[in-house]
């Protein structure tokens, strides 16, 4: 039996980094062209450009955040789809280095997914994705035998919203608990078509813009967005906000917490990967929102200090540190 199983995707990284990767801010122009936030990494076409060593990792949801539940002392397995291949076997390699035990479904058509990331001095991104066997989800691949612990973590990514639902119903059935961080694809779906999944959940983490998006309550109201997500979840509703922090909800309370400043801004890849984990690994061990909110915080500001998604994911004893110990925190009446 396990503390935690997660559920979703592992990916080969390599990170790029050199001074021919620039950042391009033209909002006028490049909103024309189909970049809506009038912001761009550029390099010259056609040119042979120098780059920093590669930097090789491991990623994907499933991946980044059993690596926080297992430096948090908790028994933890990783239920993820790679190829039959060496890339896979480097996934495989890399949790079980971190004391995760990996329930591998090997795809012998595709290979693993893999991600270059073009990664700027102000520690900005962007991510080239190669899907691979991180989709084809089956019923098979997931059976319930296999769940064998007392909580889910799921990242579901383009896990089939059907085979999901028959998992996470499945697990209640047997008295798991299930936190998810929806992915984009499954947030832009809405809150009709989610309300069945959402309404098992026992803990939900979204962004600020997946919060909006999902229960189409428009962005800069707080408030409504949780007075709505207390219809849809049964649980607990978090929502990060960036630098401005995050907001969780019980349905009764909304609690908000600060951020931790980091020292310095390497990488924000798997920035919303720690702090989901962290939050469910500090509500595991204490049923606390704010002792978990503060673990979230924590363990996000020690991620964007490292290269990669796992590098900073704080251990049991790094929390206990004097750094982490105070954050903002508020709580008022829903």
């Amino acid at each position: 039996m396990f503390d935690i199983i997660t559920i979703g995707t592992a990916t080969r990284d390599v990170f790029l980094t050199g001074a021919a990767i620039k950042v391009l801010k033209d909002p006028e122009h490049l909103k024309e062209i189909g970049f809506i936030e009038g912001e761009a990494e550029c390099f010259a076409l056609g040119a042979k450009l120098e780059v920093g060593e590669p930097i090789f990792t491991v990623g994907g949801g499933a991946a980044n955040v059993a690596v926080t539940f297992a430096r948090q002392g908790w028994k933890t397995a990783a239920l993820v789809r790679v190829g039959d291949d060496e890339a896979g076997e480097a996934v495989i390699r890399h949790l079980g280095a971190e004391r995760v035990k990996v329930l591998a479904v090997k795809d012998a058509q595709k290979h693993t997914a893999y991600s270059t990331i073009l990664l700027t001095g102000a520690g900005e991104r962007t991510v080239l994705v190669y899907r691979g066997a991180s989709e084809g989800w089956r019923e098979r691949d997931i059976p319930p035998r296999k769940l064998q612990a007392r909580w889910l973590y799921i990242a579901p990514g383009n896990v089939p919203l059907n085979l999901m639902q028959k998992v996470v119903r499945q697990a209640k059935v047997r008295g798991i608990q299930v936190a998810m961080n929806p992915s984009g694809a499954y947030a832009a779906m809405g809150a009709v078509r989610l309300k069945p999944l959402l309404a098992l959940l026992d803990v939900v983490v979204v962004n600020r813009e997946e919060a909006s998006l999902l229960t189409g309550v428009e962005y800069r109201n707080v408030r409504g967005i949780f007075k709505k997500f207390d219809d849809l979840v049964p649980g607990i509703a978090v929502m990060t906000d960036g630098p401005r922090g995050a907001f969780a909800s019980d349905g009764r309370y909304l609690y908000s917490a600060g951020i931790f400043k980091e020292k310095k801004l390497v990488d924000r890849t798997g920035a919303g990967d720690a702090f989901g984990s962290g939050f469910v690994a500090g509500l595991m061990r204490k049923h606390d929102v704010h002792y978990a909110l503060r673990l979230a915080a924590a363990n996000a500001a020690s991620v964007v200090e490292r290269v990669g998604a796992e590098a900073g994911i704080l251990r049991q004893k790094d929390f206990g540190g004097k750094r982490w110990r105070y954050v903002d925190l508020g709580v008022e009446p829903l």
